[in-house]
């Protein structure tokens, strides 16, 4: 079996699960880090046995010793970091949400195609064994008529942002917010299962920096809605529901799929829950490795397709809701 070696950009707490998960395959490898600062390079190396650090990024992705790039950047950072390493040759795994806006997104899957590289937006939730279970027994259930996610967590960002300060995850420099960083997690297993919707409405919170807090928003499809909430200045501890003629699939966290239950309407409960084997993370990572293994350059479950219909809903939801963005612009020559 081939081993995968990547270079990581970014020394913030998910690149750290992601090596931690990708520990757990014989496949993966990490050859490189890229940083902004030496010192915070090379202390986070120190950390997993890293053996290179870079702080020039045309430098690491030009090193032939790396086959793929993960990136963990502000969201901001992604297209353009993308580019650059598929324009190496490199394969690119890119967190979610995997850019700005559906423009950026087409960018980097026309240099996908151009460049014969594989580009897949790292969303675990999708590749979990729980999901694959969540699609086999949804006919159980009857004809689905809503789907309901929420995933809202108080950030302490935001005791900073009332402070007067302006940190990375309310900056919409940095293209981020509720919508963006948790609200995806709502959005990419509803397009995984049901497809674009026909209507959008949403509705945000804004906050001093202009970035969103929370949002609502309901999605329209053919004789059935979805409902999704999304905070960065709350919590909730609501689990995620498929409602059904037939009866209701409850999902623990939507985020991160583990346990899944239907309740059927004369009161029996079929429990579908798996124990977990490995990381959460660590199945978008094998998912990666296989496809480069099978020579493929996109993956069938978190597809471009998905990816783009998630990016267009999101387009959207910022636009009802007034959230804008510097990489919105289009810069002109």
């Amino acid at each position: 079996m081939p081993v995968i070696r990547f270079g990581i950009i970014g020394t913030n707490w998910i690149t750290e699960r992601f090596i931690q998960a990708g520990m757990e395959s014989d496949q993966f490898e990490i050859g490189a880090v890229y940083s902004r600062t030496e010192e915070q390079g090379r202390t986070f190396a120190s950390k997993f046995d890293i053996p290179l650090v870079f702080t020039d990024l045309e430098e690491m992705v030009a090193n032939d010793l790396l086959d793929a790039v993960y990136i963990a950047s502000p969201n901001s950072l992604h297209a353009q970091q993308a580019i650059c390493c598929m324009n190496y040759g490199k394969h690119v795994l890119c967190e979610k949400p995997i850019s700005s806006n559906v423009r950026e997104l087409r960018m980097m899957i026309e240099t996908a195609q151009t460049k014969d590289v594989l580009l897949m937006e790292a969303m675990k939730s999708t590749l979990m064994p729980s999901f694959t279970i969540m699609k086999n027994n949804l006919y159980k259930i009857g004809r689905v008529r809503r789907y309901f996610a929420s995933f809202c967590r108080y950030s302490s960002s935001y005791d900073e942002l009332q402070q007067g300060a302006i940190p990375n995850t309310f900056n919409p420099t940095y293209s981020s917010g509720s919508l963006m960083d948790l609200g995806v997690y709502c959005i990419y297993p509803l397009v995984s299962l049901f497809g674009k919707p026909n209507t959008i409405e949403s509705i945000s919170v804004l906050l001093s920096s202009g970035t969103d807090g929370e949002g609502s928003m309901v999605l329209g499809y053919n004789k059935m809605d979805a409902i999704i909430s999304h905070s960065k200045i709350t919590d909730s501890y609501l689990p995620a529901e498929i409602q059904g003629e037939n009866g209701t699939m409850i999902i623990d966290r939507i985020s991160s799929p583990q346990n899944v239950k239907i309740h059927y309407r004369d009161g029996t409960i079929e429990d579908l829950t798996i124990p977990p084997v490995h990381n959460p993370m660590y199945y978008e990572i094998q998912e990666f490795i296989d496809l480069l293994e099978c020579g493929k350059r996109k993956s069938s479950i978190n597809s471009f397709t998905n990816s783009l219909m998630v990016a267009e809903i999101m387009d959207e939801a910022r636009r009802q809701g007034g959230i804008h963005y510097p990489a919105d612009m289009i810069k002109k020559c």
